[in-house]
């Protein structure tokens, strides 16, 4: 009885050892994200409550050089 335990605690992991490789496969080339670069991209946001109400629109300028969006972060005042 224990040696039938071993064997099927061992099929199901591999079963989920499979299933998971098969999901990163399937994943493949759909990462999020964008190839870093000169200039900035432009993300626009608006929020309207609906009805008669008001709302808002904005857009963000965020640099494409991960060093330069990087240093947005820190305050002006940090040491060096």
């Amino acid at each position: 009885m224990t040696l039938g335990i071993v064997i099927l605690s061992g099929l199901v992991l591999l079963l989920a050892v499979l299933r998971g490789l098969q999901a990163l496969r399937h994943t493949e080339g759909t990462e999020r994200g964008s190839e870093p670069g000169k200039g900035y991209h432009v993300i626009e946001a608006e929020y309207f409550s609906g009805g008669g109400g008001g709302g808002h629109s904005t857009s963000y300028k965020i640099p494409r050089d991960p060093q330069e969006y990087a240093r947005t972060f820190i305050p002006k005042d940090a040491p060096k």
